[in-house]
């Protein structure tokens, strides 16, 4: 008898373990460590900002600690809180938690992260920052509203190539990965416009918080290339950098080697829906070949004279989207305050220096200028004044 309750014992042990693991690798590739971490703090402790048109909020504690943390929550508030985004005592949250994205998880997989947050994340006592938004628009009640009219998410439409694999990978990019909560364009009360591949507008890129996230349908690279740049951060002739730096190094490097193929699969099936539109003929008040001896000095030796980059390295300007988007910022963004490529396990990072201070304003502008025109298809100039508007909406 003894043995048997041993044996039962080991099972129970085996089972909790798995679930854990599980739940570890759910909480990673959902985000959840780089949004509840602030810069510093412990793991999942809460506290990093993030700005919103009304203010700025902090993530919360989410750590088991029962006074400041989740640690009173039963499964069934849990599950509540994660699928739609409804606090213990009620409170609706902010979808700058994307829980209409984690309205897809399954229930194996909201079981799994209750079983990991109770288990086997460590417990912090520290206390939930107060959000930083007027007490005038601070009221939690229209986002119940909100909710209503926002998060009935449609079932994902089949695609061509409905084989399991895709399945999967449809699975993680709509549901855990809330690949959307980026790629995707927001309407005027910063819903995503869609959660799932049924609309046209789901993934099709979008501005957050001056850097690019481009559109990820009929895109061009390859399957290798995309799974590359899920699990490294760069490819052989690209790289991430702004927020998606900080998404690979926290959440996608932790993929398994299947999932990531999936999700390319995935993000592969998907057709570019809508034609891009017709850019009218640029037109230039100056040259931007004043910026020929700009880039040379200050961008060829990395980039190379043509654009191209080096293989496995430096990310090619040709159909670069950060050159390509008529919205200047994210390039500005780049040249002025360099960037960088996650700091993976068994790759080293690229560091593009910042160039600000070093280059003067109407060098900033002629550079800008002459890469869009030669690697840009067909975008415009940017004048004086127009840099002076992005060095305020970026700073």
């Amino acid at each position: 008898m003894r043995n048997v309750t041993f044996l039962i014992a080991c099972l129970f042990s085996v089972g909790v373990s798995a679930a854990e693991s599980n739940g570890e690798y759910i909480a990673r590739i959902s985000d959840c460590v780089a949004c509840h971490t602030a810069e510093g703090g412990a793991a999942m402790a809460g506290g990093k900002k993030f700005p919103t048109p009304v203010g700025d909020i902090y993530s919360t504690n989410i750590t088991p600690d029962k006074t400041h943390g989740i640690g009173n929550y039963s499964y069934d508030e849990f599950e509540k809180a994660v699928r739609q985004g409804i606090a213990k005592d009620g409170h609706p949250l902010y979808p700058a938690m994307p829980y209409p994205s984690y309205a897809k998880l399954s229930d194996e997989d909201v079981q799994a992260l209750y079983t990991y947050f109770m288990h086997d994340v460590t417990s912090s006592a520290e206390p939930n920052k107060e959000n930083a938004i007027p007490w005038l628009l601070s009221a939690r009640w229209p986002l119940h509203i909100w909710n209503w009219l926002f998060t009935d998410a449609p079932e994902s439409k089949k695609t061509d190539v409905n084989t399991e694999l895709v399945n999967r990978g449809a699975y993680l990019v709509e549901g855990p990965g809330h690949c959307g909560s980026c790629h995707t364009p927001r309407g005027i009360a910063m819903q995503e416009k869609a959660y799932t591949s049924s609309d046209d507008e789901y993934l099709s890129g979008a501005m957050i918080d001056g850097w690019y996230a481009p559109s990820l349908r009929g895109t061009a690279l390859s399957e290798q290339e995309l799974t590359s740049l899920l699990l490294t951060g760069k490819s052989k002739h690209a790289a991430v950098s702004g927020s998606m730096a900080e998404v690979v190094s926290q959440s996608t490097q932790y993929l398994t080697d299947d999932d990531a193929a999936a999700i390319a699969q995935y993000l592969l099936s998907l057709k570019r829906d809508k034609a891009a539109p017709t850019r009218p003929t640029a037109t230039w008040s100056n040259s931007p070949e004043a910026g020929k001896v700009v880039y040379n000095r200050y961008c060829s030796t990395c980039h190379g004279l043509e654009g191209k980059g080096t293989d496995d390295n430096v990310p090619s300007l040709i159909k670069n989207p950060l050159v390509m988007i008529d919205d200047p910022t994210p390039l500005y963004r780049v040249i002025t305050q360099g960037a960088e490529t996650p700091t993976m396990r068994g790759n080293v990072s690229f560091k593009m220096p910042a160039y600000e201070g070093m280059m003067t304003k109407g060098e900033m502008r002629d550079v800008i200028n002459y890469v869009r025109k030669s690697w840009g298809e067909g975008n415009g100039e940017i004048t004086q004044e127009d840099l002076a508007g992005l060095k305020k909406a970026t700073h």
